[in-house]
């Protein structure tokens, strides 16, 4: 089992940026994929970005293209997630995910996941 913590949440003004960060235990880090997904209230959770073993693959949901950044650090076990252009609509809570596949954007393909972080932009 991974145990994922997600960190670095909170409450951030409209155009302003966050970056989220997710905490992995294990020694087998770099054998996963990881995914960011969010959930706002009374919707279902969706698919956010992903990120391939290595960190040379990303793909991003079309809402948060060109706004968000996905990246990890296997020797530290860390993946990130920037978020720059912050708006109303990205307010939710945001999970990060793993799994040993590759490009999977589905949140019920994912074997592990974190806490959330809580995401709130104001307008």
């Amino acid at each position: 089992q991974v145990q994922l913590v997600e960190s670095g949440g909170g409450l951030v003004q409209a155009g302003g940026s966050l970056r989220l960060s997710c905490a992995a235990s294990g020694r087998t880090f770099s054998g996963y994929a990881m995914g960011w997904f969010r959930q706002a209230p009374g919707k279902e959770r969706e698919f956010v970005a992903t990120i391939s073993w290595g960190g040379g693959t990303t793909y991003y949901a079309d809402s948060v293209k060109g706004r968000f950044t996905i990246s990890r650090d296997n020797a530290e076990k860390m993946v990130y997630l920037q978020m720059n252009s912050l708006k109303p609509e990205d307010t939710a809570v945001y999970y990060c995910a793993a799994d040993r596949r590759v490009g999977l954007v589905r949140a019920n393909e994912y074997t592990y996941w974190g806490q959330g972080t809580q995401v709130t932009v104001s307008s």
